[in-house]
């Protein structure tokens, strides 16, 4: 891992990038239902504002350990948020 800068970058612009498709999918869908797609952002928001808190958290001894348990998170957090998307 380069930095936490770059940590919280990358989780910015992943969670960001599927906030985003979101949007696009809501807008190229007018007829369909919004709020499965709305719980969806709410849910990508949670996952990001946790995902910083334990960025932020990090102090101490064992913060490779600590970094390595918060990237396999957020890869699970994407992969749930991806597959929920897909089901839209």
């Amino acid at each position: 891992m380069a930095s936490i800068r770059q940590l919280k970058k990358d989780i910015n612009n992943e969670i960001g990038a599927i906030i985003e498709d979101i949007y696009h999918w809501e807008l190229s869908n007018p007829k369909a239902d919004l709020t499965k797609s709305e719980q969806l952002i709410d849910e990508a928001i949670v996952y990001f504002d946790t995902l910083i808190q334990q960025v932020n958290a990090v102090k101490g001894e064992n913060t490779k350990k600590q970094f390595s348990s918060i990237l396999s998170e957020k890869e699970k957090n994407i992969k749930v948020l991806l597959n929920k998307f897909a089901k839209l």
